[in-house]
């Protein structure tokens, strides 16, 4: 097994465990077809259907977080990348307004915070 994918089912079981003692519910209606398959599952692998689900739903979560915040670029593109981090392009007229006026919301922010 890959060592994220085993990081994550080792996370997956510890979360589920301290799930279990939060005290927490989500209820969720369910056909009595994926009941009984969600059922099945959790009985050949030795857990509740409760332990199960939660295990699942938090392994899917770790891949869709994992997934969804990797960016996959070619080796062109992620030179380009580096090459404009180390030697930026001049700012022009453009982005000293965008700059300007993210400042200004950004201290409108702060202050309306403050009050």
């Amino acid at each position: 097994m890959a060592p994220l994918l085993k990081r994550v089912e080792h996370s997956a079981k510890q979360e589920a465990a301290m799930l279990a003692y939060t005290g927490k519910r989500l209820t969720i209606h369910l056909t009595e077809h994926v009941q009984d398959k969600l059922q099945m599952a959790a009985d050949l692998v030795g857990e509740t259907m409760n332990q199960f689900v939660i295990q699942a739903a938090v392994e899917k979560a770790a891949k869709i977080i994992e997934c969804e915040s990797t960016v996959v670029m070619t080796r062109r593109e992620s030179l380009r990348l580096l090459e404009l981090i180390e030697n930026p392009p001049p700012r022009n007229e453009k982005f000293l307004q965008a700059m300007n006026r993210y400042q200004k919301m950004k201290s409108k922010n702060l202050s309306a915070t403050v009050q």
